[in-house]
């Protein structure tokens, strides 16, 4: 994997009654690097209607990964298989209590390319509020031309 890559995150978040879904997509361009055995990826984003950029890392091996957020929102979520972690998410709108209660992390790994699934319930305020899905898609800039469809 290269150091320059190109990132695709891609949320489901499951209603109640799982008869529908909403699906999130961002692609930006990251960093990666590999250190001690876990991987990392960093990346700015700009929400729209603001200008202040938000920094992202993220970190994880086969059984967690860590997303913070600095900048305009920031939070430390942590997801590691088999449990329940909560997090105050900070937002240009407020704060906001999350729980992440995570099932499954899985890991493909290829020369260029990296796909990252987590599984997890998302609480709000400690109501459960759906069951999500976090797709991240990680691919070295040289090869990322299938990334963008």
């Amino acid at each position: 994997m290269t150091k320059d890559v190109l990132v695709s995150l891609r949320g489901l978040q499951f209603d109640q009654s799982e008869t529908e879904s909403e699906k999130i997509e961002t692609i930006m361009a990251g960093t990666y690097y590999e250190k001690n055995g876990k991987h990392y990826v960093l990346y700015e984003e700009v929400m729209e209607g603001f200008t202040e950029t938000t920094k992202n890392r993220i970190k994880f091996d086969e059984h967690f990964l860590e997303l913070s957020r600095s900048g305009l929102v920031n939070v430390h979520m942590l997801f590691e298989e088999n449990k329940k972690n909560m997090t105050s998410y900070h937002t240009p709108y407020g704060n906001i209590l999350i729980g992440i209660d995570t099932r499954k992390i899985h890991i493909t790994q290829e020369p260029e390319r990296m796909v990252v699934n987590v599984d997890y319930a998302l609480d709000i305020n400690y109501e459960y509020l759906a069951d999500c899905q976090i797709v991240m898609d990680i691919r070295s800039k040289g090869s990322a031309e299938k990334l963008i469809v």
